[in-house]
């Protein structure tokens, strides 16, 4: 007996027209960007990671605290200036730099840039003290 038939694999063809040139038209200068406010740790090893970008001195992802000398005022003009920005999509902030500008945090409520709240290296992470998380919490009814 000869045995069963080869398989055959059917033939990939191309994607269709319109998906084609969706995929065109997002080019990395269209993408969507990750910012961060955060110690000098979490936010160098974010830009080692690549998340960095600089157009000019003024236009960056990035915000660089120094618990001892960046003032809360800097930290919440950072923190507005990132929200305000139609090309990214996700603000990450350590929890205890949250903390000093925590009325802007918690009055925040856009879904997009999604703000996520991230412990530091000297820092952990308290869940009771995140804004969107007890935010979440109360929608979802549960705490």
């Amino acid at each position: 007996s000869p045995g069963p038939p080869p398989c055959r694999r059917p033939r990939s063809s191309p994607p269709p027209r319109s998906m084609a040139k969706d995929l065109a038209k997002t080019s990395k200068k269209d993408s969507l960007l990750i910012a961060i406010i955060g110690d000098e740790d979490t936010v160098t090893g974010f830009l080692m990671a690549g998340i960095g970008k600089k157009e000019s001195a003024k236009s960056t992802n990035y915000f660089v605290v120094d618990p001892k000398d960046t003032p809360p005022a800097a930290v919440e003009e950072a923190f507005h200036r990132f929200t305000e920005r139609d090309d990214i999509a996700i603000l990450l902030i350590n929890q205890y730099v949250a903390n000093m500008i925590r009325p802007a945090v918690a009055k925040f409520s856009a879904p997009v840039p999604a703000v996520l709240e991230i412990p530091s290296k000297e820092h952990a992470y308290d869940a009771s003290q995140d804004s969107i998380l007890q935010r979440v919490r109360g929608m979802l009814g549960s705490m």
